[in-house]
């Protein structure tokens, strides 16, 4: 009996009564990785010894009691090499787990693996990873999307049970888009971020990468929580994300933006969104057509606002304190110029580029303020049509998974893949992509829903009922 392609709520099942042995899970996971992975390329770092270690010395009881989980390599694990897919990083060990990471192994989780990204988060394909170029299981000739590009494969192509993935302006849902699984990007502040290695501080938001929607609630009810070491981190009420998952919508008001609708949106993919929200409508939700008027801008103040804190953040890499440092300097600031120019690759000297830029004299009034003003636009969109609404439903991505090389030459390009769900990153609001259909080369559609801050319960309850009305999630690629 095959384990691996299994849901974390079926495996819960036969492991409760002992059908199956957290061994026997591990075993068929880790023979998956075997098979599979040598064309995916879902992984940097495969741990199954670590994972071993975890059964030898006793699994704590939990929801994910036994699961195999495959980390996202920008999230600290104690011991174990955590990347972030850069060559500056490629000789760190942390010396602590990250908060996420205790969440996991607290609720029986067995870390089977760290998993691809564009370095440092930085890229909508995972190809700028320093290591390999992760391909997407439904055709090993197109990207996975990015930068959770690892982690959305690993889990389409059942390497693992489910993973974890960070989303800085849209890096867990346009992959789960890509690679036609659940991915939800969190409340900002309700998924702590210590130990998650910083690439935009403000929009940085851990989030599950998971087979379906029951799933991506039970990963919610494990990782969501306040957490004092992170002072982003904010107290609520946490609900039971599970909660919500009935299947009826009645009463349920769903927002359709205009400003998602538009020229340049693939036919395909707006065929196959447009019959999703028609199910909603089918299961008891009432349609209402929105507008988020700063919708154009989105783009624009993302890439100069994540780019500046990306500046800061990755100034700390400098060959000092750990990481990768040149071997060819003749005093500190050629070791400091010399490191970076030889740790950090194409994408992410661009990104620190313009992000200096954007925060140096004379420009910080002109783009860095101005952006962060715009932001706030943006935010008031969603508090406005919050008011009438109570979840908004639009494309995860405009296209479906391009070729690898297709947009590598053309940053601007590849960028605009991220239009429809950088808002949701500038807002803070919760929003998950879920496969819709697919289009005529058999490619998954992502289908977006958006929510009010810390009503992920709603989100849920909606994709659920999308879910299960469309009755697609059981299709699997053939690798």
């Amino acid at each position: 009996m095959a384990l691996y392609n299994k849901t974390i709520w079926e495996l819960r099942a036969l492991l409760d009564k002992k059908e199956i042995s957290p061994s026997e899970l591990l075993s068929s996971v880790m023979e998956r990785i075997s098979s599979v992975d040598g064309k995916v390329k879902a992984y940097v770092t495969v741990l199954e010894d670590y994972a071993k270690r975890q059964i030898k010395n006793g699994i704590p009881q939990g929801l994910l009691s036994g699961i195999p989980i495959a980390l996202k390599d920008n999230m600290c694990l104690k011991g174990e090499r955590t990347t972030c897919s850069s060559k500056i990083l490629s000789n760190f060990y942390p010396p602590y787990d990250a908060t996420i990471t205790k969440k996991l192994i607290g609720a029986g989780a067995l870390i089977c693996g760290k998993t691809n990204l564009d370095e440092f988060a930085m890229g909508s394909s995972t190809e700028n990873s320093a290591f390999h170029t992760t391909r997407n299981p439904w055709n090993i000739e197109r990207a996975p999307g990015g930068s959770s590009g690892g982690s959305a494969a690993s889990v389409s192509a059942d390497e693992c049970i489910a993973a974890l993935g960070s989303d800085t302006g849209g890096s867990i849902r346009q992959p789960a888009s890509f690679c036609g699984i659940v991915g939800l990007k969190p409340t900002y502040g309700a998924v702590s971020r210590y130990g998650l290695v910083a690439f935009a501080s403000s929009l940085d938001q851990i989030g599950p990468m998971t087979k379906d929607v029951r799933d991506c609630a039970i990963m919610m009810n494990v990782i969501s929580a306040y957490d004092p070491s992170d002072s982003t981190s904010v107290p609520f009420d946490r609900p039971d994300y599970s909660s919500g998952l009935t299947g009826d919508l009645k009463g349920m008001k769903v927002g359709v933006p205009k400003e998602y609708f538009i020229k340049g949106l693939d036919g395909e993919v707006e065929a196959n969104v447009r019959l999703a929200i028609k199910k909603l409508e089918e299961r008891g939700a009432e349609l209402i057509e929105i507008s988020l008027p700063h919708t154009d801008y989105a783009i624009s103040t993302y890439y100069i606002l994540a780019t500046a804190e990306a500046s800061s953040n990755l100034a700390r890499y400098d060959g000092v304190k750990y990481g990768y440092r040149t071997e060819k300097a003749e005093d500190l600031i050629d070791m400091y110029s010399k490191t970076r120019a030889e740790g950090f690759g194409g994408e992410v000297k661009r990104r620190i580029m313009l992000g200096t830029y954007a925060l140096s004299s004379g420009y910080y009034d002109a783009y860095y303020r101005k952006a962060q003003k715009v932001r706030t636009l943006i935010k008031q969109d969603f508090d406005n049509a919050f008011k009438a609404v109570d979840v908004i439903a639009t494309p995860t991505a405009p296209t479906t998974a391009f070729k690898i090389g297709e947009k590598a030459s053309d940053p601007l390009q590849m960028y605009l893949s991220d239009i429809f769900t950088i808002s949701a990153n500038l807002g803070g609001v919760p929003a998950l992509s879920m496969p819709c259909g697919f289009d005529g080369k058999g490619l998954p559609v992502g289908f977006q829903i958006i929510g009010k801050h810390f009503d992920e319960v709603n989100v849920l309850r909606t994709a659920y009922a999308a879910e299960e009305a469309l009755g697609i999630k059981d299709r699997k690629p053939e690798i």
